[in-house]
């Protein structure tokens, strides 16, 4: 355990900080998962809500720096590809 009072504040507002990120990014795994559970079921009207929440979480998500732009602008990109490509 540190010592100094600024190195002890700093542990504590890493773990906060490293805590909130996981919760995030645990939203958007669970998110994505519903997009491409709904695909390979063959749902489309199913797909396309749950694409729409997926891309919320991950804006939400890239805004809040805990994935990168590209990555979360990939990610919904390939989503929607995947939902535009059902029957």
């Amino acid at each position: 355990m540190a010592n100094i009072k600024s190195a002890k504040k700093r542990i504590l507002t890493s773990a906060k900080k490293a805590e909130r990120n996981q919760a995030v990014k645990s939203s958007v795994k669970t998110a994505v998962k519903k997009v491409r559970a709904a695909v390979e079921a063959g749902d489309k009207a199913k797909a396309q809500e749950t694409l729409k929440a997926a891309e919320t979480e991950l804006t939400r998500a890239a805004s809040k720096g805990v994935l990168h732009k590209n990555n979360s602008s990939r990610k919904v990109s390939r989503l929607a590809k995947a939902v535009d490509a059902m029957q």
